[in-house]
């Protein structure tokens, strides 16, 4: 449904998976087996589920190596993925789908694909079992049980009553499932029999299943590549100094084998521009203006197009910015129409809806959002009552676009009475502002470098539901809630409509967080790498990547 991305049909994704292949052909020169992928954020983990992991670039670089039961097509519409299983509806009320794996499938390591890996990915993102850091609940929470047969290739996973998920196929995609294995061999744990009740004491279990997702996967020199294997086409072959993660062919693949054999992925850098210039890397996946001003070389091709996901100020829920009228103060003294206008682009309003429709942009435009539309200094400075404030906003850096926004802020909120500090680090995110590190986090969906978006307006949605991983500002409200669990099974576009309207109002009176606009995606390529497609959710550009080529 067109909240919900366009859907595309399957001839495009055909035509853009192809490109690698068809330039086999076409080229009369042989291909390059290497590829220099530059992504616009960090590679702090292989788990892409955990609140740190879902804002970095994981999702850029892991999603041939990490599969699912889809994946984000160019349109960011969800492909069904065949080569890893099929996905069967058995029962409507309530709601009951049947997951097959392939009978092929299998890690990296030998291991197989199995239904406990399903079981670990609804524990970890259901809410219903403590002590896991994972980004999101959507869709998982409203999972009632998984029938899982500890080894076995299918999983039924019923759902609650009258929580019909429209969006279920956004469930157990690309980089939603971790190796079950590896943590049921590091604690010696049959998880599904945790998850399911049959040990005891199962709490002590499950706490150690939870510590250990979130913490094994890390990424560093040191880290054991041993517990990182890959379900895709690629493996993870090393990580370099800096952070760069070298993906090779993975020789246990049962899909059609990757045409290029080895794909460096690069973390954000100062150095993009010059490492552009020199040719030596092939393509650039980036916010718009992140890098600065990138020239695009003759031999290089580049476009610009909107992603899904929001640039947006989000609070803390702790320290200056904990109280409602000083987060106002700070909205009605970012000139949020300068901002827009610096980045080419249109002030949106949206918080729940992240679709790239103007029906239902509009729904959000609300009276109540009017008197953000640009800075106000006398509001301001009578939301404080006259006193001063000071205020940390950090994001993660470099990034050129976001120094300037911040620039925008701290110029227009000093007249304001409002000094505002710029943190800006490569370990800036979404620990940060749990820390207290820094008052409000400057970045796009859920706390991302790059656009954070699921693909799913109703599963953006709830970064602002009460205790979602993501939801950074700590937000709770009963009646947003009632609105985002509404919005997840809701398929009627003028109920879409009335919902987001009648939650506006009240996010712009609380103001969890003040959005500035839609970024804007960088895809830039050498003229010779053939296949890449750009791509609106946070799995970016990566989406395809088995199927580049580089010619000589």
């Amino acid at each position: 449904m067109a909240a919900r991305w366009r859907q595309a049909g399957a001839w495009v994704v055909a035509i853009v998976t192809g490109l690698g292949a068809w330039s086999m052909s076409a080229c009369t020169s042989a291909t390059v087996d290497e590829i220099d992928y530059a992504v616009d954020g960090s590679l702090p983990t292989y788990n892409s589920t955990t609140v740190a992991g879902a804002a970095s670039a994981g999702p850029q670089a892991f999603s041939r190596t990490l599969l699912g039961f889809g994946y984000h097509g160019p349109d960011g519409q969800i492909v069904t993925d065949h080569d890893f299983g099929s996905i069967s509806v058995v029962g409507r009320a309530p709601l009951v789908l049947d997951y097959q794996i392939d009978d092929a499938a299998v890690y990296s390591d030998g291991k197989p694909v199995t239904c406990d890996d399903l079981v670990l990915a609804w524990a970890a993102q259901s809410g219903r079992f403590p002590g896991f850091d994972a980004a999101s609940r959507a869709g998982y929470l409203d999972i009632e049980n998984i029938e899982c047969e500890s080894g076995a290739k299918k999983a039924r996973v019923s759902f609650f009553p009258d929580r019909n998920i429209v969006d279920y196929e956004e469930l157990f995609t690309a980089t939603s499932m971790m190796p079950s294995h590896i943590i049921s061999d590091m604690l010696g744990i049959n998880i599904t029999e945790a998850v399911q009740g049959k040990l005891g004491p199962a709490e002590e279990a499950i706490a150690r299943i939870a510590q250990a997702w979130n913490t094994t996967w890390q990424l560093d020199r040191d880290a054991d590549l041993r517990r990182f294997p890959s379900s895709g086409p690629y493996k993870i072959d090393s990580v370099l100094d800096g952070g760069a993660v070298v993906l090779v062919a993975n020789d246990l693949w049962w899909g059609a084998k990757p045409v290029t054999n080895r794909i460096t992925v690069w973390p954000q850098a100062t150095d993009i521009a010059e490492r552009v210039n020199k040719r030596v890397v092939e393509v650039i996946d980036v916010a718009t203006g992140s890098a600065g001003s990138l020239i695009t070389p003759d031999d290089y091709q580049s476009a610009d197009s909107p992603s899904g996901g929001i640039e947006q100020l989000i609070f803390a829920p702790s320290g200056p910015l904990s109280e409602t009228p000083a987060r106002r103060a700070v909205a009605l003294c970012t000139p949020r129409d300068v901002i827009a206008r610096d980045a080419g682009v249109a002030v949106v309003n949206s918080r729940l809806n992240t679709a790239i429709d103007d029906a239902f942009d509009q729904a959000e435009n609300v009276p109540e959002a009017e008197q953000f539309a640009h800075a106000d200094l006398d509001a301001a400075r009578e939301a404080l009552g006259g006193r001063p404030l000071t205020v940390r906003i950090g994001y993660h850096g470099p990034n050129t676009r976001l120094a300037a926004v911040i620039g925008a802020i701290t110029a227009s909120c000093e007249q304001a009475g409002i000094t505002v500090t710029e943190v800006a680090s490569e370990e800036i995110g979404p620990q940060s502002l749990r820390e207290g590190q820094i008052d409000a986090l400057l970045a796009s969906t859920g706390g991302s470098t790059g656009s954070g978006s699921s693909g799913s307006s109703a599963v953006d949605a709830y970064e602002l539901f009460s205790g979602n991983g993501n939801n950074l500002s700590g937000y709770r409200n009963d009646q947003i809630d009632g609105v985002v669990s509404a919005l997840a099974v809701t398929a009627d576009p003028a109920e879409m409509v009335r919902l987001l309207a009648e939650a506006a109002p009240v996010l712009w009176a609380d103001m969890p967080t003040l959005p500035l606009y839609r970024q804007q995606r960088t895809l830039m390529s050498s003229k010779k790498t053939y296949g890449v497609a750009a791509n609106p959710t946070r799995w970016g550009a990566g989406w395809n990547m088995d199927r580049w080529a580089l010619q000589q």
